[in-house]
């Protein structure tokens, strides 16, 4: 039967849903309760929404509104959620950009996004201000003292929020409208920038407050995730502030300076990724207090269970590993509160979320392979995936294939549906013909008592196809002698699959999600 078009079957709707009514209306439920602690100072959640309201006023003015572009280059400061919040709530689009990035760097970013206006702290305005000049970008600087007082001769966001009438409630946008530009770190060509709904973000919060962690009001989560990325910016930032928890923001991770943090402020719930994990745990080895916590929570990357069993001893928390990606809002699944820890898991899928396993070496079309445990790359579908790649649906169309979202992770899923990562399909290295998958050969390596943190990689080899290297970083107070560590990954895997190669490093180069960037160790040892 062939029925009529109808706005109101086929149409998008009145139906309105918006990132920034997680602030607004927990400043309306708990305006008195700390929504951050920052460098001594903390801030309330009307405080927060009042500046907010403030900064989006002073945007406003500047004639940003619904579908604009607002790049931000902001550390994990008061201003960042004043900022994310004030260009949502104008039915803007954020454009978070890496700090680490330099101006070549940002000036793709700002190009690419199409970005309207740039929003900078003030002690990253030296690359911003040269690549926004390219780009032909305005500027506005937060932090910045007055030109007066020394400050740049830009305008400050400060000033104008000041001078302009404050919003009072934010725009109505569709739910599938664009909220959010965050630019992948590629292993080929120029990043791209996923572009996340409202929808998507706001029921990554929703489900995993009913599924996935028992986050509480009066909970005070630690806040030292990036928050220009995906899993600092959803799992602390939006799901804390939904439910009214304190963040404490920390602008740059230093495990001591952390750990002090955590102590002083009574932090109860910890996420971080991997490399935070071994930090943390060096500076509780070098004594003092330890913060009260009630459970962790770790993603990025894989997580050695060496590491896992290591916090959870020194901190006697649970640490509960999850799984997700930039392109899915960010998670996929999670080992959830309600039920025991699958150790070297990522747990279930979350509410709404379909997983499953296909032939990694199909192109073009979804194989999957229904038989439980079987191995190939993980493949995603549900409200988390972005709406595409900006700019790019040649790309979208390549990773999204039959509503299928193609991961470039390979994995398993067990008959009670436990997803487990082996490896990045990218990352797998075939030594004799034989498969080698690095994580795994790392979690022997991380369970080395010299050993702080490990990467395994291949390099070609003559005869071997690849061979199996290792870059190491020892913990404090100790010495890795690489010929012995060789000697102790033999005994400890199969023939194939351990180092012959062993580097001794001071530190490992880490993406924006914390990952470390294998790409650069093959390209810093394979021209050694």
């Amino acid at each position: 039967m062939t029925h009529q078009p109808d706005d109101a079957m086929d149409g998008a709707g009145f139906g309105t849903l918006s990132v920034a009514s997680i602030l607004a209306e927990t400043a309306r439920r708990r305006p008195d309760h700390a929504a951050l602690h920052f460098a001594g100072t903390t801030t309330t959640y009307r405080e927060l929404w009042d500046q907010t309201r403030a900064y989006a006023g002073a945007l406003r003015a500047r004639g940003i509104g619904r579908g604009d572009r607002v790049a931000m280059i902001v550390p994990n400061v008061p201003d960042f959620p004043r900022v994310y919040y004030a260009a949502l709530a104008l039915g803007a689009v954020v454009v978070p950009v890496h700090l680490l990035f330099k101006a070549e760097e940002i000036e793709y970013v700002l190009r690419d996004s199409g970005a309207d206006v740039l929003v900078v702290a003030a002690p990253l305005l030296a690359d911003a201000a040269a690549a926004a000049g390219r780009a032909d970008v305005p500027v506005l600087t937060v932090l910045a003292p007055p030109a007066g007082a020394g400050g740049p001769e830009l305008p400050r966001l400060e000033d104008e929020a000041a001078a302009t009438a404050p919003i009072v409630r934010h725009e109505p946008v569709a739910p599938t409208a664009a909220a959010t530009i965050l630019y992948t770190s590629g292993t080929t060509g120029s990043p791209k920038g996923a572009v996340g709904s409202h929808l998507a973000l706001v029921e990554q919060v929703h489900c995993s407050l009913v599924d996935a962690f028992d986050l509480r009001s009066d909970d005070v989560v630690f806040g030292g995730l990036p928050l220009f990325h995906a899993f600092g910016q959803v799992c602390v930032l939006n799901t804390a502030f939904r439910v009214g928890a304190s963040v404490v923001l920390l602008p740059r991770f230093e495990p001591d300076d952390a750990l002090a943090l955590m102590v002083g402020h009574g932090v109860t719930v910890f996420a971080a990724v991997p490399t935070m994990y071994v930090g943390i745990i060096e500076a509780a080895r070098r004594g003092g207090a330890r913060p009260a916590l009630r459970y962790a929570v770790s993603g990025g990357a894989a997580l050695p269970s060496a590491v896992l069993e290591a916090f959870s001893e020194t901190f006697g928390a649970q640490v509960h590993e999850g799984y997700g990606l930039t392109e899915t809002a960010p998670i996929v699944s999670t080992n959830p509160q309600s039920e025991p820890i699958r150790h070297g898991t990522v747990g279930k899928p979350i509410w709404g979320v379909d997983v499953a396993v296909a032939d990694a070496e199909v192109e073009g079309r979804i194989a999957l392979l229904e038989e439980p445990g079987a191995l190939g790359e993980v493949v995603v579908r549900g409200h988390n995936l972005m709406k595409g790649y900006l700019g790019r649906s040649d790309a979208a169309a390549e990773v999204v294939v039959d509503g299928w979202f193609r991961t470039g992770d390979l994995g398993t899923l067990d008959e009670e549906g436990v997803l487990r990562i082996v490896d990045r399909k990218k990352d797998l290295i075939i030594r004799n013909g034989y498969n080698v998958y690095p994580s795994e050969v790392e979690a022997v390596l991380a369970r080395h008592p010299q050993v702080a943190m490990a990467a395994v990689f291949g390099l070609p080899h003559e005869t071997h196809g690849q061979e199996v290297h290792a870059a190491v970083v020892a913990r404090d107070g100790s010495e890795v002698d690489a010929g012995e560590l060789v000697g102790y990954m033999q005994e400890h895997v199969a023939a194939h699959k351990y180092p012959r190669v062993v580097h001794v490093a001071d530190s490992l180069p880490l993406g924006p999600s914390g990952k470390v960037l294998k790409r650069e160790l093959v390209q810093q040892y394979g021209t050694g």
